[in-house]
């Protein structure tokens, strides 16, 4: 079982790591942002960075792909996304290597806000369609370090089929499983391209109403890109839905492996309700 570090991580130990390790920023305040992800304690550092510390090993497995691929990505892509300015090392009992981040400025976009918004969607199409496109050679495959996104949805069937036996009584398990069946019958036979992993209302930042930044890579990675089409289904409705599918313009087999990841989700969340419980058993 990785250790889990959630219980110690804490502005001090954010200070001092800074400290001992990059000595020209020890003097910037550093405080905590309004909204933590799971996956990560992320600090505000002085007025133009931030701090982000691994909550876990497998959260940490994704620091040095982020170092390595994200200035990469940057340059090919429309919208910003984070820019890695230093990588620290484990000290002060914290156990992981951690990271230093440009603070790009926006507010995380809200399920509300974004519903029905088919300009927002059109946006978000269009940075997948840029992404899709950059150059995958040698870039990180499915694995570990991103739970898998990206692979065939197989990975995940045992746990699936699990949570629809747990939720027997309470969901149209023979609608669900017709889906997933569905989903697990085709695969990405083309060349694998890039995805973020885990396109959500949180790690998309908007100004002024428009989509302006996009966040955490941790996930990312290239292979099959229809985990990044979840969003049609939790989020989109409407002319909104109907702008990103048109925008994306993929294939019916990648939407229905789509579709699947979104009901993987959904009950996995139901089923088994905490998130430290959904991916215990693939930390082991």
């Amino acid at each position: 079982m990785s250790q889990d570090v959630r219980s110690m991580v804490t502005a001090e130990l954010a200070r001092r790591l800074v400290a001992a390790q990059f000595p020209r920023w020890a003097d910037l305040p550093i405080r905590p942002v309004a909204l933590n992800g799971w996956d990560n304690h992320t600090f505000r550092l002085g007025d133009t960075m931030t701090v982000r510390l691994p909550n876990g090993e497998w959260y940490a497995k994704a620091v040095d792909k982020e170092h390595r691929w994200l200035p990469y990505l940057a340059e090919r892509l429309p919208l910003p996304i984070p820019s890695p300015r230093g990588m620290g090392e484990p000290a002060f009992e914290y156990p992981y290597h951690w990271s230093v981040y440009e603070w790009i400025d926006g507010e995380p976009s809200t399920h509300d806000g974004i519903a029905n918004d088919a300009a927002f969607a059109k946006d978000l199409a269009n940075f997948l369609v840029a992404l899709e496109s950059v150059d995958s050679t040698d870039g990180p495959e499915p694995g570990q370090h991103n739970f898998f996104r990206g692979a065939p949805l197989d990975v995940y069937d045992d746990q699936t089929r699990e949570a629809l036996v747990r939720l027997r009584d309470r969901i149209p398990v023979e609608l669900a499983t017709e889906i997933w069946e569905t989903a697990l019958a085709s695969a990405w036979e083309r060349t694998p391209v890039w995805f973020h992993g885990d396109i959500a209302t949180g790690n998309l930042l908007v100004r002024d109403d428009a989509l302006a930044a996009v966040i955490d890579f941790g996930t990312s990675g290239t292979g099959d890109p229809a985990c990044d089409l979840v969003i049609t289904w939790n989020t989109f409705r409407g002319q909104a839905r109907e702008a990103f599918r048109a925008g994306v313009g993929l294939d019916e087999d990648t939407w229905a492996r789509a579709r699947g990841w979104a009901l993987w989700k959904a009950l996995i969340t139901d089923a088994f309700g905490v998130l430290d419980e959904i991916f215990g058993d693939y930390r082991r």
